[in-house]
């Protein structure tokens, strides 16, 4: 079961996007981003439920600790990094190199409204965490007895998994700044800061930009 639950939590979102972008390619639409969202929460009720019913895993060892203000703190650190620091000197970075940035596919998503936007910002922000960190990081450490493999096959993937929508060249910049959420996570144990900062980075660079009319890499 244990490689059951990694397989999902690895491959599971990884799927989802490539299957969502080759059925249904240009603009989402509401109706299928809707059930896409809805499947995302049924691959981590399944990881989830092999990991408390099955591995008889606790929440605190994937990452699921009582909230903590040191948490808060955190993260609202590394979303004010990310956003004031990271995201600016990415877009420098791909400007410079005559890359393509997000807006292609800030553009596929001009169609949906602001309040699935936010609620799509929230469930991947907080899937991606307990997936990619929190669940397949502590498995195939145990699997493989590797804390570095343990660590870097999830970034891979998570990088992989931004493809489908981003692109290329953006989602190389989420291997880095999935490295960062991986480091911080090995080091604190804890979802919570990385959860925040996610979601809070998502959602400025997603929601307040089509807000505000604001299309900048993040």
């Amino acid at each position: 079961m244990t490689l059951l639950g990694v397989g999902l939590a690895l491959f599971g979102p990884l799927v989802l996007a490539a299957a969502s972008e080759r059925l249904y390619p240009g603009r989402a639409r509401l109706g299928e981003s809707l059930v896409g969202q809805g499947v995302l929460l049924a691959i981590t009720a399944v990881v989830l439920w092999i990991a408390f019913s099955f591995e008889g895993l606790s929440p605190e060892a994937l990452g699921l600790r009582a909230l903590r203000w040191q948490a808060v703190a955190w993260g609202a650190a590394l979303a004010l990094f990310f956003n004031r620091a990271y995201g600016p000197a990415l877009y420098f970075a791909l400007k410079r190199l005559g890359l393509r940035g997000f807006e292609g596919g800030l553009a596929k998503l001009d169609d949906l409204p602001l309040w699935y936007l936010t609620l799509a910002v929230l469930i991947g922000g907080t899937v991606e965490e307990i997936l990619y960190r929190g669940y397949a990081i502590g498995r195939l450490e145990a699997l493989t007895g590797s804390l570095w493999l343990a660590a870097l096959i999830p970034l891979v993937v998570f990088t992989v998994a931004h493809i489908p929508l981003w692109g290329a060249a953006p989602a190389l910049s989420t291997f880095f700044a999935g490295a960062i959420f991986t480091f911080f996570y090995l080091w604190q144990r804890d979802l919570a800061p990385n959860v925040i900062s996610h979601v809070a980075t998502d959602f400025v660079g997603i929601v307040l930009s089509r807000r505000h009319g604001v299309r900048e890499a993040r």
